[in-house]
């Protein structure tokens, strides 16, 4: 599978789950800015359906992802690798709102999105620093925490590949391992998160 499929499975995921949150929590909202003396912590936003208020924090940093992970597109566009980069980077290093699930699931998406940007790069050892970051963000079984391990065995592929170019085939071999062993659980957890969202059946009927 080639590096440009991989890009385009990371940028289509995180900018279409980032524009769903913002559909979903109201990113087009215009409601009235706060009043003066209101905490922009305080001034939250809701909508019509009874979900719990979502921040304004919250909501820039939503809005400053999604704006960061269409620079990097254009970096990637001109070849830039490390300038996409620093555009995801910004994302991780902060300020971030308080903490929350969606707070802890963009980082985890972005993490994952640097540690396929930084094994592109040949930076193998930073990718996997990236991708133990954002497993700290996704501790729960969750999509994210099996994207996680699914890049983990990408950045184990692509040093395997690396190795066997410069013919250490022992290294390549382990690499090989490693990363059936991240695949394997990337699928072990998306299998877990399908059964759980998998309706439970109907109970059989007694005659």
């Amino acid at each position: 599978m080639s590096d440009s499929f991989h890009s385009r499975t990371f940028k289509g995921a995180t900018l279409a789950w980032l524009f769903s949150a913002c559909l979903l929590w109201g990113c087009a909202d215009q409601r009235e800015s706060p009043r003066a003396g209101t905490s922009a912590a305080a001034s939250t936003r809701s909508d019509k359906s009874g979900r719990a208020p979502v921040s304004d924090e919250l909501m820039a940093f939503l809005s400053k992802a999604r704006a960061a992970h269409h620079k990097a597109d254009l970096q990637e566009a001109k070849e830039d690798l490390p300038g996409a980069i620093v555009a995801v980077r910004s994302i991780v290093a902060g300020p971030h709102p308080r903490t929350s699930p969606e707070l802890r699931e963009v980082l985890a998406d972005a993490y994952a999105r640097l540690a396929d940007l930084e094994s592109r790069v040949g930076n193998f050892d930073k990718a996997l620093e990236e991708v133990a970051s954002g497993l700290t963000q996704a501790q729960e079984v969750s999509h994210y925490r099996g994207h996680l391990f699914e890049t983990k065995g990408l950045v184990h592929e692509r040093r395997m590949a690396a190795y066997a170019a410069a013919g250490s085939k022992d290294k390549a071999a382990a690499e090989r391992e490693a990363a059936l062993a991240a695949f394997e659980q990337a699928i072990a957890i998306q299998d877990e998160v399908i059964q759980k969202l998998l309706p439970s059946p109907s109970p059989t009927a007694l005659p």
